[in-house]
């Protein structure tokens, strides 16, 4: 990796937006969408999608989307002691929260925060055992010392949480440790991807970007699918990698290439979708691996919207998603990106009236 594609991977992870505070990426992102495409979109939510046009009006429209927002938490309560009641704003297990960074975003301010540790004797149930934390007993303290004081400050319930990291290269230069690769991968994979394609024709009007709140149900997906109309789509994702204690039975393997997500409890890959993709990633050497998840993507969103659009997602296997610090390969990183590249170049109308069972 070189230091320019470093320094945007930096930029993007270590930008802090969560699901419904999304402006400080979009603003960063749209800045960097606009000059790789003819002509930029915004939907409601804040979505931002740049499109790629064709000549001819009949070409096929592939929309590839990433998400730009990440977990994090919102403002419940000020305590009168000052501190923060909060409620999660995507998904968190609750132990990897505990006196954590984060930043506070109120109206016109961003301040330090941190998340308390909460006391063992707090947790003890009847049995003298710790317990498991819940998000509702973590208070966030960003130093005042009542709630009038948080309140002269500005902070009010509403106000949006949100992780603080550096990012970092490995010692080995191989992998990536950052905050929210979930999916700031996908935000710049989109941009990667048209840089590489910007004086490169495509057989389709190609529509790239990131939609809004995905990590709190997938929402902002439909808004966008319903505005670009996509013919076939992709979202462009990171998922959790299963793979620290072995191979066996596991999936999502760091080193071992992008990610073909065949089925999740909200997708079914269409199968002549799956079959395109697999010849696609093969006649190109990019390797690749079979990943059955747990969780959704807004392809479902896609697959749900218009008349049915054939929808799956690409991406990447990432270590400890969802907290402070994701562990990524770089590897995955290149071959997810030339596998986006490759389908862009070759959906034209043929493979998309296959892909659609009209051939």
């Amino acid at each position: 990796m070189d230091e320019q594609g470093f320094a945007r991977i930096k930029k993007y992870t270590e930008a802090q937006g969560t699901s419904g505070n999304e402006s400080n990426v979009r603003a960063l992102f749209k800045a960097d969408l606009t000059p790789l495409v003819d002509e930029i979109h915004q939907d409601g939510l804040g979505g931002v999608f740049g499109v790629k046009q064709n000549a001819d009006i009949n070409a096929p429209r592939i929309m590839f989307a990433a998400h730009m927002d990440e977990v994090g938490f919102v403002v419940t309560n000020i305590t009168p002691m000052g501190l923060f009641n909060v409620a999660a704003v995507g998904g968190w297990n609750p132990y990897v929260v505990l006196s954590q960074r984060f930043t506070l975003f109120t109206r016109d301010n961003a301040y330090p925060v941190v998340s308390s540790s909460v006391s063992p004797h707090l947790l003890r149930g009847n049995s003298g055992a710790n317990g498991t934390p819940k998000i509702e007993d973590i208070l966030f303290d960003a130093g005042f010392e009542s709630a009038q004081e948080a309140e002269a400050f500005g902070v009010r319930p509403g106000d949006f949480i949100v992780p603080k990291v550096e990012t970092v290269i490995t010692a080995n230069k191989k992998r990536v440790m950052s905050k929210s690769w979930d999916n700031r991968f996908g935000v710049v994979t989109v941009l990667d991807t048209l840089e590489a394609l910007k004086d490169t024709p495509t057989p389709n009007t190609l529509i790239m970007g990131a939609d809004v709140q995905e990590e709190v149900g997938l929402r902002g997906a439909h808004g966008a699918v319903n505005m670009m109309k996509p013919d076939v789509f992709f979202a462009v994702d990171s998922s959790a990698a299963d793979d620290i204690n072995g191979k066996t039975n596991h999936q999502g393997h760091l080193d071992e290439g992008t990610l073909l997500r065949v089925f999740d409890p909200s997708v079914v890959m269409p199968p002549l979708l799956k079959e395109f993709v697999l010849d696609i990633a093969e006649s190109n050497n990019i390797p690749y691996q079979y990943f059955v998840s747990k969780g959704g993507t807004d392809a479902a969103a896609a697959q749900t919207e218009l008349n049915g659009v054939p929808a799956v997602a690409l991406g990447v296997a990432s270590r400890y998603i969802h907290t402070h610090q994701t562990v990524w390969s770089i590897k995955d990183f290149e071959a997810a990106k030339e596998l986006v590249k490759q389908l862009a170049l070759h959906l034209d109308k043929s493979a998309v009236d296959t892909i659609w069972g009209r051939n």
